[in-house]
């Protein structure tokens, strides 16, 4: 049996065509031209003897086989550059500046928060919850250097996509929504993309609403919802199991999914940012492999 050994200079030029989705950005990324990034994925391709992109003039996509691949390579380049890191120049150090929205940062980041800290013990760790569009002005602003971003999956081209997301109607008291014709919504403060999608989705459907209680606050808006004022829109899986979810038999419309997606800040990102934003992204697409 011939053994295929791949070169990882390859692989990463691989992954960032993946991430930016256009041969351009990722040379912009790798200080490559455009030639070369397409020459090295083709090289990879014959390597492999696969395709892993799929071209047209403008748009670049994954193929089945290059999204099957995408989160072994990161693993590939994440176990490469914990290695030489450690050997060659010493474990990185340094603050690293991460937003996230609330609800995401209290249910999926801490083990992963947790276990980098544990392998990098020199980085200290400043994260910022806020709603998307704050977070996005931070991040333009130099306040940040990565940010998990919500975004609608045919939005606009935001970061790298590392989570999608199963939205839900929720309510602690399903009647609520039978004690008046207009549904009463516990949300959070404009702009929010959950209370976007759930007043679209309201109106779509032709079905009165009214803002029944704003907090900015993911424990606030859950303690609306327990003390009964109405019915909120959130991901499936960071749903409290005392919250009831609701279907169409309560005359509210299905969901679309939503996204998460990583950003860099459009400045210099410092070395153990960089790292960070490759843990993270390994993490998740493991978390995504263990539940599919």
């Amino acid at each position: 049996m011939a053994f295929i050994n791949l070169d990882l200079d390859l692989v990463r030029t691989f992954v960032a065509v993946a991430e930016a989705r256009s041969f351009t950005r990722a040379g912009e990324r790798l200080g490559r031209t455009q030639s070369a990034v397409s020459l090295q994925i083709r090289r990879l391709e014959d390597r492999l003897g696969r395709q892993l992109l799929s071209r047209d003039p403008r748009h670049v996509t994954l193929s089945a086989d290059g999204e099957a691949f995408l989160p072994e390579a990161r693993r590939l380049l994440r176990l490469n550059d914990d290695i030489v890191g450690r050997l060659t120049e010493g474990d990185v150090e340094g603050e690293v500046r991460l937003g996230s929205p609330e609800d995401f940062a209290t249910v999926h980041l801490p083990e992963i928060l947790g276990e980098f800290a544990k392998a990098h013990p020199r980085v200290t760790l400043t994260v910022t919850c806020d709603l998307t569009l704050n977070l996005l002005d931070r991040l333009r602003d130099g306040a940040l250097d990565l940010a998990l971003v919500k975004r609608e999956p045919l939005g606009p081209d935001l970061g790298v996509r590392v989570w999608r997301e199963s939205l839900v109607w929720a309510a602690a008291d399903p009647g609520v929504l039978d004690r008046s014709d207009a549904a009463p919504l516990v949300v959070a403060p404009s702009p929010c993309v959950y209370r976007r999608r759930a007043i679209t989705a309201l109106e779509t459907a032709g079905r009165p609403w009214r803002i029944a209680y704003t907090s900015p606050s993911l424990a606030g808006q859950h303690a609306a919802l327990r003390a009964g004022l109405g019915v909120t829109v959130l991901p499936r899986d960071m749903t409290p199991p005392d919250l009831a979810l609701l279907g169409p038999e309560s005359g509210l419309p299905a969901l679309a999914d939503a996204e998460i997606a990583l950003m860099r800040a459009t400045t210099a990102v410092p070395p153990a940012a960089e790292r960070l934003a490759g843990f993270i992204l390994s993490s998740l697409d493991r978390r995504h492999a263990m539940a599919g």
